[in-house]
C-alpha cells in the first residue's frame, strides 16, 4: 500500500530562524543543572528538574490522571509514576479519586506543594527581574504578550499536527 509522502514546510525566515536561535539559546541557559541547582537553593525546594516540570504543570491545572501528566509533558508514563511517588513520599502532591471514574486517580498539589511551586516561581521571577532590569515596563509587556501568542499558536499547530491536518512542529532544539 503506497502511502503519501509528507508535505514539505517553506524554508524558514530569516527572522523565524533567529528566533528558533534564540529559544534554543534560552532553553539551553534555563536547562542547565547548575542553573537548576541554584534556582532550587533560591527556592529552598530541594527538588530534580522533573519533580518541578511536573509539580509547576499541575499547579497550572486541575488535578490530572498520570497519564495526562506525562502527554502534557511529553514523557512516558513510568517517568510521572515514579516523579509522583517521590512528590507524594516529600508531602507534595497527593492522589485523589477521579470524579469521572472511581477506580482512576488523579494527583493534585497539597498544600506544601502549592507552597514549593510558589517558591519556585517566585524565585525564577526574581531572577529574570534583575536580568530584564533594564528593559522599559512597555518592553516587557510586549514580550510577554508575544510569548503568550508565540506558545498557543505552538499549541495550536501541534493539535493539528496530532490531528494530521498539519505535517511537522515547532521545535527547539537544547
Amino acid at each position: 500500500m503506497p502511502t503519501e509522502p509528507l508535505p514539505v514546510a517553506p524554508a524558514a525566515s530569516p527572522e523565524v530562524v533567529e528566533i528558533e536561535r534564540a529559544l534554543t539559546r534560552i532553553t539551553y541557559l534555563s536547562t542547565r543543572a547548575r542553573q537548576h541547582e541554584r534556582l532550587m537553593a533560591l527556592a529552598g525546594v530541594p527538588l530534580d528538574r522533573a519533580a518541578v516540570a511536573l509539580l509547576r504543570q499541575v499547579a497550572d491545572s486541575e488535578a490530572l490522571r498520570p497519564g495526562e501528566l506525562a502527554q502534557r509533558l511529553g514523557v512516558e508514563a513510568s517517568h510521572v509514576t515514579r516523579t509522583v511517588q517521590q512528590l507524594q513520599k516529600s508531602g507534595y502532591v497527593t492522589r485523589v479519586p477521579d470524579p469521572d471514574d472511581r477506580r482512576a486517580q488523579r494527583i493534585q498539589l497539597t498544600e506544601a506543594g502549592r507552597d514549593a511551586v510558589g517558591r519556585v516561581r517566585d524565585a525564577g521571577a526574581r531572577g529574570m527581574q534583575l536580568a530584564l532590569a533594564e528593559w522599559k515596563p512597555e518592553e516587557l509587556r510586549q514580550l510577554a504578550t508575544l510569548f503568550h501568542r508565540m506558545v498557543d499558536d505552538f499549541l495550536s499547530y501541534a493539535v493539528e499536527d496530532e490531528s494530521g491536518q498539519e505535517a511537522g512542529a515547532p521545535v527547539t532544539t537544547a
